[in-house]
């Protein structure tokens, strides 16, 4: 299947060795004023190395891929698919503060469903980036409809940004909500206004 724009950026990256990124932050470690060589540190820039694979597993998975599968024995179901509080775990691009929060993505089929658990699955991948939260929005809502050739598409995430609550303004209680609606969703109100019900946002 031919990939969608950006969908993964991983083929455009220089490998870099395990190895090579660990001296990458043994030198981090002297910059902060530690010394990389005491017993307590001694293993840890092999621990960040394993944790960064996890926190950024993102950039060598591809979420077309994911939703390949469909189903079409649905007997013409086409209402919205909605489902809520995806948790979602990423890192802002500017500081790679974390950006802990929820996702909730609705579809509309048009004549094939995918299986629920490929809804968070598409949300953690592109969360294992390094994002800002506007363009996470964007893509996840962009690779649904275009991967699902749905009639429309809604995607909303509600985060707290720790490059906001740790440090620069420290405002402990900001969130950020970011919506994008494609096909239906943007063209009907009504739609939006159920979907927006459905996971607890008030209309306006």
């Amino acid at each position: 299947m031919k990939l969608a724009k950006n969908t993964n950026p991983q083929k455009n990256i220089n490998s870099v060795s395990d190895k090579e990124a660990e001296e990458a932050f043994k030198t981090i470690l002297a910059w902060m004023g530690e010394d990389p060589n005491r017993e307590g540190l001694l293993e840890t820039p092999k621990r960040v190395v394993k944790a960064f694979k996890e926190y950024f597993k993102g950039y060598k998975e591809n979420p077309n891929e994911v939703l390949d599968k469909t189903f079409g024995d649905v007997e013409g179901y086409d209402d919205m698919v909605v489902q809520k509080n995806i948790s979602v775990q990423s890192h802002c691009e500017h500081h790679m503060a974390p950006i802990i929060g929820k996702a909730h993505v609705a579809y509309i089929p048009k004549d094939r469903v995918v299986g629920l658990s490929k809804l968070a699955r598409v949300v953690e991948i592109f969360s294992k980036r390094l994002q800002t939260q506007e363009r996470l929005t964007m893509q996840i809502a962009n690779t649904l409809m275009k991967s699902l050739d749905a009639k429309g598409v809604a995607v909303t995430i509600d985060s707290t940004h720790q490059c906001m609550t740790m440090r620069g303004i420290k405002k402990e209680q900001a969130s950020t909500v970011t919506n994008y609606y494609l096909g239906q969703f943007k063209e009907d109100l009504s739609f939006q206004n159920r979907y927006l019900r459905f996971i607890g946002i008030p209309k306006d």
